[in-house]
């Protein structure tokens, strides 16, 4: 597992802008939660730097059983920070009633099974990785991330944010950190980051369209859906088809994305805005989706993943170093006169990363 860059903070669902927005103009509940949130999410960075540094570049490659399930084992953290809490439900048990714990265990499920049954992949790393995660984590914690070594989620402060298992969505997206993490590696800064955020973004949505059997037109192509309560103003913390229109709300401020080079982001705050150009290639992914049409999973799904694993993808690759590689990709799976080619190649140039 290739190291992170030292000091910066590990990927969570919800950027810490939007966070540092709730602790100054939220309710004084909102506000108390959202400064935990932050405070928490900065003590997990040594955390997540320690679980990367015993990588599996140092030594074997941990041994699994190749089983065709996803081996899942769901805690309770009982709202402490103690990891991973009480085992509530493993694999094959039934469900418990617990709304947080059952989701958690369907939708980890839901992503094994995209990339199992799609891909051809066995769980995060390839070789049947055990799929951990862990409810109730804190008191109201207002994000969910991937450690490491298992998934974390929070139960949202209920006045802007419900329970981080409500959304199929947003544990894809924090499980493909982990696969990122097994085959590129992608450096969490800047381009990269913004990278990392959007093929996170890319495999989430997939994942959610391919447990709804929605083809890429049927799709909302929100990331987060179901997040927000209904007291702000806001479909989801983003969208994929319209980067920058996902909220506009007094306390949430307005969604930040661009949705082309033109109006990319230069900023120290969020590692370099990894959570907010990642808006360019969300796009480039939905116009690609779209244009090809059917299900997303089987087209630019196909060429997404052929390119986050190909070895030819470098820790530091900026968007067009991906662009050239996904648009190779294509063409090499489907054929240079295909419609997926020309499409991802179309997609690149739309939102000016490549020259149309």
């Amino acid at each position: 597992m290739p190291l992170r860059s030292p000091g910066l903070l590990p990927p969570s669902f919800v950027p810490p802008y939007l966070l540092d927005r709730l602790a100054e103009h939220a309710s004084a509940h909102a506000r108390a939660r959202a400064a935990q949130t932050l405070m928490i999410d900065r003590q997990q960075r040594g955390l997540r730097e320690a679980v990367a540094g015993q990588g599996v570049s140092s030594g074997p490659a941990p041994s699994y059983v190749r089983r065709a399930s996803p081996a899942r084992a769901i805690h309770d953290a009982e709202h402490t920070m103690s990891l991973p809490g009480r085992l509530v439900r493993a694999e094959g048990q039934a469900a418990t009633g617990d709304i947080a714990a059952d989701e958690a265990y369907d939708y980890l499920g839901a992503t094994y099974r995209l990339y199992h049954d799609i891909y051809e992949r066995d769980s995060i790393d390839g070789a049947g990785l055990p799929l951990t995660g862990s409810v109730h984590y804190g008191n109201d914690y207002d994000n969910a991330f991937w450690n490491g070594r298992q998934m974390v989620f929070g139960d949202g402060d209920g006045e802007v944010m419900n329970r981080f298992t409500i959304a199929v969505d947003i544990i894809g997206h924090e499980l493909t950190h982990g696969v990122i993490d097994h085959e590129s590696g992608l450096v969490y800064q800047g381009q990269p980051g913004a990278l990392n955020e959007s093929i996170c973004d890319v495999f989430g949505a997939l994942v959610k369209q391919h447990l709804l059997k929605q083809t890429a037109q049927q799709a909302d192509w929100l990331v987060g859906a179901g997040l927000f309560t209904g007291k702000v103003k806001a479909r989801a913390l983003r969208s994929m088809a319209e980067p920058g229109t996902a909220y506009d709300d007094p306390v949430l401020g307005k969604d930040p994305q661009p949705a082309h080079m033109k109006d990319f982001v230069a900023t120290r705050q969020d590692n370099g805005g990894v959570h907010i150009n990642s808006g360019i290639p969300n796009r480039a992914f939905h116009l690609a989706a779209t244009a090809i049409q059917g299900p997303a999973w089987e087209t630019a799904g196909r060429v997404w993943y052929d390119t986050v694993c190909d070895r030819r993808l470098r820790q530091d690759a900026d968007f067009l170093a991906f662009a050239q590689l996904s648009v190779e990709n294509a063409a090499r799976r489907f054929g240079a006169d295909s419609a997926a080619h020309k499409a991802v190649g179309a997609a690149w140039n739309t939102v000016g990363v490549t020259p149309s």
